[in-house]
């Protein structure tokens, strides 16, 4: 049985690294590579490095990408299961500055073809896992089908809302146990869903009682993490499911680390804090977050996505 079930997206991804990120119009020189991403496998990965026995849910194409996909679960012990798909396996174009900043574009490919009938019949994975975790670069309705039937089941559901241009359906928010967005994401999700507005740069400082409240607004029966890269994390429950912590609201500090590549961090938090969780759920909650920090911190010494994810096992 896996503890961690990733439902979601695995692309190629082609890097540049270059002095700064390009601006319309410019051209820059820079450094290429290529190698694994796509926020469900970087997730997946995570998990399964942190220590889970990880499935990952996704679809590929019949193509170099997808032999690739198959050959890294395999070497990580994922749990493969595959909807295939005529489409080429999903692509990413990154560019990352000297500071590690990026910017990224995404083509879906074979990642729009996961589909709702599909992952109905994958219903007996997503029952036997602990912890369910999700992301937006695949069809909204069958992610959200995923969460249903892992729901049902009693399984804890975990929706990162990322990108953040995508559009986080009111249903998937009403189906999540726990919602990780960042700044942006957090933001976004508030315009959207409710009638605040905040800037996201802004939210780092907010005071913590009335970002409590702002997460309380926007989900009222979950928990809330939200992440702020080097000034880590936030965390607001349900006042009456604090999920062995001592307070509803609190935040949880950065470690201190020098990032070469910020590309997969939040893919790393993800995944390291759905691996802490389904090990220990009994636990405070805190002490999952504090790991899921660490973990993500490392992940950014390191270049690339998936392969830049630690090997740092819950409890090391």
């Amino acid at each position: 049985m896996s503890h961690v079930v990733v439902v979601g997206s695995f692309n190629v991804d082609h890097v540049w690294n270059c002095a700064t990120l390009p601006r319309r119009g410019e051209t820059l020189s820079g450094r290429y590579h290529t190698g694994p991403g796509g926020k469900g496998f970087n997730q997946a990965v995570a998990a399964a490095r942190a220590g889970a026995d990880t499935g990952f849910l996704c679809a590929l194409g019949n193509d170099d990408g997808g032999r690739q996909a198959r050959a890294l679960a395999e070497a990580d012990g994922i749990e493969l299961r595959v909807h295939d798909s005529a489409q080429p396996t999903g692509t990413a174009g990154i560019y990352v500055d000297e500071a590690g900043h990026n910017t990224i574009v995404i083509g879906a490919g074979a990642n729009a073809d996961l589909s709702v009938a599909w992952l109905g019949r994958q219903a007996p994975a997503l029952a036997g896992a602990r912890v369910l975790l999700s992301q937006l670069e695949s069809p909204l309705d069958s992610v959200l089908e995923a969460m249903r039937l892992a729901r049902a089941a009693g399984t804890i559901t975990m929706l990162n809302p990322a990108p953040a241009n995508a559009e986080c359906l009111r249903e998937l928010l009403a189906a999540a146990d726990i919602l990780t967005p960042n700044e942006t994401e957090f933001a976004a999700l508030l315009e959207r869903h409710t009638s605040h507005r905040i800037d996201s740069d802004a939210i780092a400082g907010t005071p913590d009682a009335q970002l409590h409240r702002l997460c309380r607004t926007l989900l009222p029966r979950g928990t809330v993490v939200i992440t702020l890269g080097a000034a880590g994390a936030f965390v607001s429950h349900r006042e009456d499911l604090l999920r062995g912590d001592d307070a509803p609201f609190y935040r949880v500090a950065a470690d201190k680390v020098e990032p070469v590549d910020t590309t997969g961090a939040g893919d790393a938090f993800n995944g390291a804090l759905a691996a802490a969780y389904a090990a220990a759920h009994a636990h405070p909650f805190a002490g999952h977050v504090r790991f899921a920090n660490r973990y993500a911190g490392l992940s950014t010494e390191h270049v690339g996505a998936a392969l830049a994810m630690p090997r740092l096992a819950v409890g090391d």
